[in-house]
């Protein structure tokens, strides 16, 4: 494991801020700063969490500081199943329900599935012509030639808007676990070496939409993603839930009547 001071030095350069800047958040000064970074002097508990937070450090990372400084996590990681995530269970199956008649599902960092609302999975379902399973990888299911590739056709412009999105997040948290995804999903079959160019040969449009076949017709999605706020459980911070909106009318029609069968 990394020494604290080589952490608060990497999640500086990573937030792009100066010695300088990051005392001024912190209310330390720049000599002491630098003395934290360099090892010369051993920050508190409290000065590590201070400094996480004014570095916007996910919690996960937040505990690896604190263990890297000898002090003892300050984030649980609940699992949701738990009695104690209750009230998080039941914001997020609100959430799911009130999303009907669209599409929502819930994922972890991974984006490994959750959990899904009944319009999503049975889309998914006929997409896919089998059940949805808890735990799939939804960027591999996208990706993947066996997964809901073949049935989008603006697939290029997804897969490397997704894998793009993966690599910012992988590097802004620098989770080993989130290099490691890139990395399987970069090997599979049909995915281009070159995902980082850029995908837009025109002016982008104000969402990037998914555009599926389904039932004789090209449904036009777009997504957005909710996370909790101010969380205090590595677990719960790390949930994302991701609706699916219809871009246009006929869309719109078609998810009422899928609803309503």
């Amino acid at each position: 494991m990394e020494d604290v001071g080589t952490l608060i030095r990497h999640w500086r350069g990573a937030r792009r801020l100066s010695q300088q800047a990051l005392a001024d958040d912190a209310q330390i000064s720049t000599r002491h700063l630098s003395c934290l970074e360099t090892g010369r002097a051993r920050p508190s508990r409290e000065m590590v969490l201070v400094l996480a937070s004014a570095l916007e450090v996910p919690l996960r990372e937040r505990n690896t500081m604190l263990l890297a400084a000898g002090f003892a996590p300050a984030y649980r990681q609940t699992d949701l199943d738990d009695p104690a995530m209750a009230s998080v269970r039941g914001a997020i199956h609100h959430l799911l329900r009130g999303a009907e008649p669209y599409g929502a599902l819930v994922m972890d960092r991974r984006w490994d599935l959750v959990m899904a609302n009944r319009p999503w999975a049975t889309m998914a379902e006929a997409l896919l012509g089998r059940p949805l399973q808890t735990g799939e990888n939804m960027l591999a299911l996208v990706l993947r030639p066996d997964g809901l590739r073949p049935a989008l056709h603006n697939a290029e412009v997804l897969i490397r808007g997704l894998l793009l999105r993966l690599h910012r997040e992988a590097v802004a948290t620098a989770d080993p676990e989130l290099f490691a995804l890139l990395e399987e999903l970069c090997a599979i079959d049909g995915v281009p070496d070159d995902w980082r160019r850029d995908a837009w040969s025109h002016t982008p449009p104000v969402a990037m939409t998914v555009d599926v076949a389904l039932g004789g017709q090209v449904l036009s999605l777009f997504t957005t993603l909710t996370t909790l706020g101010t969380p205090t459980d590595v677990a719960a911070a790390e949930l994302r839930v991701e609706h699916y909106f219809p871009a246009d009318a006929a869309t719109e029609a078609f998810l009422r009547a899928l609803h309503s069968s």
